[in-house]
């Protein structure tokens, strides 16, 4: 559904082409105010803002009996183009904010998901011997820049890596593929000694 404010401008913008096209030459008056709001099926409030527009751009003169003349049909190619960058711009803009309004929502979705996994692990805590730790990677730790699958993690220390924290991500289950990066906090579960095997594993690795 297009705003008032879209509105006016698409009526700008199809007065403009209508100039281009020869409809209104240059020295031609356009018809009135009410005769353009009711070929638009607008308000004649909406014509005045679309008139207005153009007669900033140098499209058009308003006389003082409030007669519409086409003055620059060159201008009107310039108004066009114009238009069309500043649309192709707020689409750029409202697909950004499209997107991390979404990535907003996933990390939301994905930090419940962790906390659930993680409160879930200390229900079980007294009933099986999986225990959830979290470990934060030093810049020198060995596997910083190693994938999961290289640094081989469970067969070394028999954690399950669970999900990763990085700054405001987090990944939850990452694949073999998954890289480990300089500050990540790793998310492990596994028995009550995993934090101590984890410790020296990527320390002496």
């Amino acid at each position: 559904m297009k705003t008032g404010s879209s509105i006016y401008r698409s009526i700008a913008l199809d007065l403009a082409q209508r100039i281009i096209n020869g409809e209104f030459p240059e020295g031609v008056k356009i018809s009135g105010r009410s005769v353009l709001a009711g070929h638009y099926n607008v308000s004649p409030e909406t014509v005045r803002k679309a008139i207005a527009l153009l007669k900033i751009k140098n499209v058009v003169t308003v006389s003082q009996g409030k007669e519409i003349t086409v003055i620059s049909s060159e201008n009107c190619y310039n108004f066009i183009e114009q238009y069309k960058s500043n649309e192709t711009m707020y689409s750029l803009q409202q697909d950004v904010e499209i997107l991390l309004r979404q990535k907003r929502e996933i990390d939301a979705k994905l930090e419940a998901l962790l906390i659930d996994i993680i409160n879930y692990s200390d229900r079980l805590r007294n009933l099986t011997p999986y225990h959830p730790v979290e470990v934060e990677l030093p810049e020198n730790a060995p596997i910083v820049g190693r994938t999961l699958a290289e640094t081989r993690l469970w067969q070394h220390t028999g954690a399950t890596l669970v999900a990763i924290r990085r700054g405001t991500e987090i990944i939850i289950s990452p694949g073999p593929g998954a890289k480990f990066e300089s500050g990540d906090r790793i998310v492990l579960v596994g028995d009550s000694q995993i934090l101590k095997r984890t410790l020296d594993f990527i320390s002496c690795i």
